[in-house]
C-alpha cells in the first residue's frame, strides 16, 4: 500500500477544456502531462495529449503512447519520419484537436524551441482560452532561484504569445526525492507565485512517499514517476 495515500484526497487540478503544460527544460513537464492525461481518462473523460516537445528526444509524451492509448488517451505528437531528429514536423491535426477536442492537454518542450512550437498554435490556443500551467522545479539548474524561474517564464510567454495562468510546483530530485525535498521547495514555489502574481495551483509528490508528512501542504497532488531517461 502507498504510505499515507488514504490520508489525502487527490485534487484534480485542471480547470479548463484545454491545458498547456510549459516550463524550463527538465522540470518534469512530460511526466506531469502524462499523469494529468491518465487521471482524466480514469475519470471517464475523452482526453487527447498533444506532444509539442520538439526539443528533447529522450522525454517526449509520444514515446509513452502505448501506456496512454491502453488507458484510453489519444496522443498527437511530432512526426520524426523523414526529418532531422532536431527538427521534427508537427501534424496538422494539432489545430483540429485544440479547437475541437473535449479535453486537451498540451505538453510543451523546454526553452525557446518549445515555446516557438507553441507559438505556431497560439491563435488557435487563444481562441480556446487555455489554462497555461507553468511548471517549476527548485532543483533544476538555471531555475534554482525564483528570479531565474520568473525570467524563464517571461521568455516563454514572449515567444509563445500566451500568458501563464498558474504555477505548478513539481520540484524533485528524480529517484532521490524525499518528503524533505518537497517540503524544502515550498518557499521557492511560493516566491515564484508571488513574483508573477499567479496562484500556486498545486504541488506534486511521487506516490510512495509518506503523505502523512506532506498533507499540510495545500493542494498536494500525487503523481506516478513514469518518465525515465534510457540510462535510468
Amino acid at each position: 500500500m502507498l504510505y499515507g495515500i488514504r490520508d489525502i484526497r487527490p485534487m484534480f487540478p485542471l480547470e479548463r477544456r484545454v491545458t498547456v503544460v510549459c516550463g524550463h527544460y527538465g522540470t518534469g513537464k512530460t511526466n506531469l502531462s502524462i499523469n494529468l492525461a491518465l487521471e482524466c481518462a480514469r475519470q471517464g473523460e475523452d482526453v487527447t495529449l498533444v506532444d509539442l516537445d520538439v526539443v528533447n528526444p529522450y522525454f517526449r509524451s509520444a514515446d509513452y503512447a502505448d501506456i496512454l492509448t491502453r488507458s484510453g488517451v489519444k496522443v498527437v505528437g511530432p512526426n520524426f519520419a523523414n526529418t532531422n531528429l532536431d527538427t521534427p514536423s508537427l501534424p496538422a491535426a494539432v489545430r483540429v484537436v485544440i479547437a475541437e477536442g473535449s479535453r486537451v492537454i498540451v505538453d510543451v518542450g523546454g526553452d525557446d524551441a518549445g515555446a516557438t512550437a507553441l507559438g505556431v498554435y497560439s491563435r488557435t490556443l487563444l481562441e480556446s482560452d487555455p489554462d497555461v500551467i507553468y511548471v517549476v522545479n527548485k532543483y533544476r539548474s538555471l531555475t534554482t532561484h525564483a528570479d531565474e524561474a520568473v525570467q524563464i517564464l517571461r521568455e516563454i510567454e514572449a515567444t509563445s504569445h500566451l500568458r501563464a495562468t498558474c504555477i505548478a510546483n513539481n520540484s524533485h530530485l528524480k529517484q532521490d526525492t524525499t518528503e524533505k525535498t518537497i517540503i524544502d521547495s515550498m518557499g521557492f514555489a511560493e516566491e515564484v507565485a508571488d513574483a508573477t502574481g499567479l496562484p500556486l495551483r498545486f504541488t506534486t509528490a511521487p506516490r510512495g512517499l509518506d503523505f502523512t508528512l506532506l498533507n499540510k501542504i495545500e493542494n498536494i497532488h500525487p503523481v506516478d514517476v513514469l518518465v525515465r531517461a534510457p540510462w535510468e
